[in-house]
């Protein structure tokens, strides 16, 4: 699942590590495409404000713009799925998460990803 994150966009296929791993979200029962929304989010945040699993050798400039586009895809994925509900949570999730770092609260992250993954596995 994390090797076509590198996919996404062409420009990124360079950066991409050759054995990425299994994804944090792989044994969610969530169904494929929605695991595949939430890695690429996921990926866009550690881009943002951690290290990426997937990418490597990336400036910060590149980083910025590779998280741009993989939160992107997330969403318009997801979009495309009609569940309206669902896209409002996942970008309230990445609104949050942002907020959380730019208040120092880098540390209340991983419970904000746990209650989205909750919520959107109820929509």
């Amino acid at each position: 699942m994390l090797g076509e994150l590198a996919a996404t966009e062409p420009e990124l296929r360079a950066y991409a590590v050759e054995d990425p791993g299994a994804g944090r979200f792989a044994g969610a029962s969530l169904g494929a495409e929605r695991v595949r929304v939430l890695e690429a989010v996921y990926e866009a945040y550690l881009l943002h404000y951690r290290e990426p699993r997937v990418f490597q050798g990336l400036d910060d400039d590149l980083r910025l713009l590779a998280g741009d586009a993989l939160y992107a895809d997330g969403l318009a994925r997801l979009a495309r799925s009609g569940d309206l509900e669902a896209v409002a949570e996942l970008a309230e999730l990445i609104s949050r998460c942002a907020q959380a770092h730019a208040e120092g609260r880098g540390e209340t992250v991983e419970a904000l990803w746990s209650a989205g993954v909750a919520a959107l596995s109820r929509s």
